[in-house]
């Protein structure tokens, strides 16, 4: 019998799911012998729901957006903090940082999906932005920077969760659970920080042209 076509389209079919029952089964039966449990590619662990229906197309998508967005952060990070205002010195800072995310890009999907490759650009480019803030906030004068504090902070806590982690406690909530957990409030402030960095820069530039 057939699946319908919007069991097919999740790949939330019967050969699926018995896959998935038998990881967790297999994952069991090691825990009850004292083993630790195994990674499965971009599945965290077997308790990862958010992943497990993960297919090529999407796994590939996941890691070209994380590293195009951490790409695009760190440009960000630059340009802001370091006040480059000239569009010919944003271009010198932004040119060799997007070639290198396309290369790596290109590299993810065309010759080999590396996790633990892709996974160290993730976190250089991750820390890298995270100091330059980090350094920004402690010498600025920011009526915002106690919210880019928490960011910097919770950002530096949440990739803990990423690199150092751990099976899921009582089979419900493992550490990559945890990271998604925690880019929900993350997300928030960091808005908030922008909305009011908008605004005090147009104040800033307006009472410079009075």
């Amino acid at each position: 019998m057939q699946e319908p076509l919007y069991l097919q389209w999740k790949h939330w079919d019967c050969q699926s799911d018995c896959r998935y029952h038998c990881m967790v089964d297999r994952e069991k039966e090691k825990a009850a012998l004292g083993h630790g449990p195994v990674k499965y590619h971009v599945i965290t662990y077997p308790q990862d729901l958010v992943n497990c229906r993960d297919v090529d197309v999407t796994e590939r998508l996941d890691y070209s957006s994380a590293v195009a967005l951490l790409g695009y952060s760190l440009i960000l990070a630059i340009i802001r903090s370091f006040s480059v205002t000239k569009e010919a010195a944003q271009v010198m800072v932004s040119a060799p940082l997007i070639a290198f995310v396309t290369t790596h890009i290109l590299y993810l999907n065309n010759y080999q999906l590396d996790y633990g490759w892709n996974m160290k650009v993730c976190v250089v480019m991750a820390v890298a932005q995270l100091l330059i803030w980090a350094v920004w906030a402690g010498v600025t004068r920011h009526p915002s920077r106690l919210k880019l504090w928490v960011v910097v902070l919770g950002g530096g806590l949440a990739m803990l969760l990423e690199i150092y982690d751990f099976p899921p406690y009582e089979g419900y909530v493992d550490a990559h659970a945890l990271w998604h957990a925690t880019t929900i409030p993350l997300t928030y402030i960091w808005w908030n920080f922008i909305k009011d960095d908008a605004e005090f820069r147009t104040s800033s530039l307006l009472k410079k042209a009075k």
